[in-house]
């Protein structure tokens, strides 16, 4: 059985940074493409990030990219995102999603496993 934890959200002030962190356990971490993605009240589900199998390639939203990054640590089954000149617009539950197509490149909200999320709330 797949588990996706999340941790890393919390509290922080405009233009501040955070860092969140999501663990697979279950599968063989190294061999899927990993994601986030975030949900505000009253909105749809909104793509973040993502990241190839091997890390040699990462996608961003409209709206983080150049403000946040994604990574990943085969070794300890781990993906991080980074995220930096926070907007209140940020505020949001953040959840990682772990694909389950073999050799993936990217993650799709159609397929894989959800985290149950982390709460990032950005004041102004």
């Amino acid at each position: 059985q797949v588990q996706v934890v999340e941790s890393g959200g919390g509290l922080v002030q405009a233009g501040g940074s955070l860092r969140l962190s999501c663990v697979v356990s279950g599968r063989t971490f190294s061999r899927y493409a990993m994601g986030w993605f975030r949900q505000s009240p009253g909105k749809a589900r909104q793509f973040v990030a993502s990241i190839a199998w091997n890390g040699r390639r990462a996608d961003y939203g409209d709206p983080v990219r150049g403000r946040f990054t994604i990574s990943r640590d085969n070794a300890k089954n781990t993906v991080y995102l980074q995220m930096g000149s926070l907007k209140s617009e940020d505020t949001a539950v953040y959840y990682c999603k772990a694909d389950n197509q073999l050799w993936s490149i990217g993650v799709s909200a159609g397929r894989g496993d959800w985290g149950q999320g982390t709460q990032v709330t950005v004041s102004s």
